[in-house]
């Protein structure tokens, strides 16, 4: 297995800040930003919020330009009164200043960095050049901001869920499951986590932040899509397989489909897509998971060990995301 750089776990009262990382502010994310803050404070944080997140800030599609990003980033890993960082929301961004990251900064002072859909490029590059357990996880407005509306029961399991893997050396143990998970083939299986956004993962591939084929060894991939038709899902699959990264994962989950159109003449459930791309490989995949743009967001943790079981619909994890 590669090595891993587990951030230091987080302190009740520790700062945390909340950055716009791709996207910015919009003015009817306003309330949601404020919503996601108090469930960061609930969680036992002192939040900051960077300068970028403003109202006032756009560029293009962007909070900033990439220079400006990637510097608001850079600046909040050096900054040893940060402890974490989370992504205020996703966006069209990251590919354009990963080139730009200080990983020295990373690799000086780890810290667990949030979030998903755009972010996942970040993620992913941390993970390869510095072995980062980043966490695919929530994001401040459509996420931790939509926290209060979850029935009591479910929004008690994300606090406890999350609380554990950014704040306890011990492992965090088995993510709590919905009704809508479903054993799309059956098994059982153990391996580092490693995935994120599907169309993100393959643009990712084509860059020099590539994660490398040993990291999908034994791996199990996690993914989620929002916004495609089945086709694109199938084709971006199969570059995944002609790569030869679908003949060494041990395991996949698949996050419940946002917004995906079923392609005319194609099947209309996306099963049917990943177990024709799979073929005769007999690993185990759980479909509808709650990772992704569907919300809310469990945390799948970069290179973390997991033990996946569809059979009792458990996703597992079992090491530390932080150190103590």
């Amino acid at each position: 297995m590669a090595s891993i750089l587990r951030p230091k776990a987080l302190r009740a009262g520790d700062t945390v800040a909340i950055a716009a990382l791709s996207g910015g502010l919009e003015q009817e994310e306003a309330a949601l930003l404020g919503r996601g803050r108090s469930a960061l404070e609930g969680l036992g944080f002192d939040v900051r919020t960077s300068p970028l997140v403003d109202l006032e800030r756009r560029w293009w599609w962007s909070a900033a330009p990439p220079r400006d990003v990637a510097e608001e980033l850079n600046r909040l890993l050096r900054d040893p009164q940060i402890r974490a960082i989370f992504a205020l929301t996703g966006g069209r961004t990251t590919l354009s200043y990963l080139d730009r990251i200080d990983f020295g900064a990373v690799l000086a002072d780890p810290k667990p960095v949030v979030g998903m859909s755009d972010i996942s490029p970040l993620l992913l590059a941390l993970h390869v050049r510095t072995g980062l357990v980043g966490v695919h996880g929530e994001l401040v407005t459509h996420g931790f901001g939509e926290w209060e509306g979850l029935a009591s029961g479910r929004h008690q399991q994300y606090v406890d869920i999350y609380r554990r893997l950014l704040t306890s050396s011990g492992a965090p143990g088995p993510l709590p499951a919905s009704d809508g998970w479903e054993p799309w083939r059956q098994g059982r299986a153990r391996g580092p986590l490693i995935g994120g956004l599907l169309n993100r993962l393959i643009r990712v591939q084509a860059t020099p932040f590539a994660v490398p084929p040993e990291r999908f060894e034994g791996a199990i991939l996690f993914w989620e899509e929002i916004g495609a038709s089945t086709a694109a899902i199938w084709n971006d699959l199969h570059v995944l397989r002609q790569a030869g990264l679908l003949e060494r994962i041990a395991g996949m989950v698949v996050g419940t489909p946002t917004m995906v159109e079923a392609t005319a003449g194609g099947p209309p459930e996306l099963r049917d897509i990943v177990l024709e791309v799979l073929g005769d490989r007999d690993i185990p995949v759980l479909g509808n998971v709650d990772i992704g743009h569907a919300g809310p967001n469990l945390p799948m943790p970069l290179g973390l060990s997991a033990e996946l079981d569809t059979g009792a619909l458990s996703l597992t994890l079992l090491e530390p995301a932080v150190s103590g």
